[in-house]
């Protein structure tokens, strides 16, 4: 029987079935769809199958176009359009039933010095003296819906750690910012894109609800309709996702129906090592008669 690692570095070993061809499996996470960090994940590790040397990723761009079927495998097409001297430029198409569900940009850099400066690290308690959300959501599993348990409930690959913890079934008016510690449960293997497509699936979670805190609206309300519409992660520093890592999210505006979030993920000793941007959907429908 394998573990949630396991299952989480499986998910990310596509199947090559061509030239620049790639088939993924799903994880049901309890959104009823394709987790958008999964899609994410996995068309990143495609791009960087197609990469030669030891070019890493630094700018990742995605457009989520259609929720995806956990029911049906999701087909990879990556597009080569640049191998310069020093980036490399792919272009990912995930298909689903014929139809383009997700496209992603991803440009990949040999490793070079240059200038460097960022933001101080805020200050938080340690993730030694936080509770972690699974345990959390596990004594409130009488309050979730008989169908959504055991997704909920099942164990995690990562381990979130929220600073302040809240409740996803109750409306609380909360500032647009969090501060979660997360890692993955066990050790990983060396290479660098097996780590950065760890961050990238965890760089989705929790981070669209964000912007329902000045709202007083709850993540699993009835009537809210939310989705990603599009995420983009820049890499700034090499990190180890089986290493504490600290994602400060904020929300400055949210209009339209839509809902802007940005994250800056921070590693224990204090180096910002990736930036994080997403657009969603955050939509409210009036209570059915």
């Amino acid at each position: 029987m394998t573990g949630p690692i396991d299952d989480l570095l499986a998910l990310l070993d596509l199947e090559p079935l061509e030239v620049n061809i790639y088939r993924g499996r799903n994880r049901d996470v309890g959104t009823g769809r394709v987790f958008g960090g999964q899609v994410f994940a996995q068309a990143l590790v495609a791009a960087r199958r197609t990469v030669d040397g030891a070019r890493e990723a630094h700018s990742v761009h995605g457009y989520f176009i259609l929720p995806g079927d956990l029911a049906a495998p999701i087909v990879y097409f990556v597009d080569r359009l640049r191998d310069g001297n020093s980036f490399t430029t792919r272009r990912v198409t995930a298909i689903q039933h014929g139809q383009a569900i997700f496209n992603l940009s991803a440009s990949f850099h040999l490793a070079e010095p240059g200038l460097e400066h960022q933001e101080e690290m805020p200050s938080v308690p340690p993730p030694e003296e936080l509770a972690p959300e699974l345990e959390l959501i596990r004594e409130m599993a009488d309050r979730i819906p008989e169908s959504l348990r055991p997704v909920l409930t099942q164990d995690r690959p990562i381990d979130f750690r929220p600073v302040t913890p809240g409740d996803p079934f109750r409306a609380e008016v909360r500032p647009p910012v969090r501060h979660v510690w997360f890692r993955a449960i066990h050790q990983l293997p060396d290479d660098a894109i097996t780590h950065q497509a760890v961050l990238a699936y965890a760089s989705d979670y929790g981070l669209l609800p964000t912007a329902l805190g000045p709202h007083g609206v709850a993540f699993r309300s009835k009537g809210l309709q939310m989705a990603s519409l599009d995420h983009s992660l820049w890499m700034h520093r090499p990190f180890r996702a089986d290493e504490w890592l600290l994602y400060c999210m904020d929300s400055p505006a949210a209009a339209g129906a839509r809902g802007f979030v940005r994250g800056s993920i921070y590693r224990r000793s204090g180096e910002l090592v990736a930036s994080v941007a997403q657009e969603g959907l955050m939509r409210l429908r009036p209570p059915k008669p």
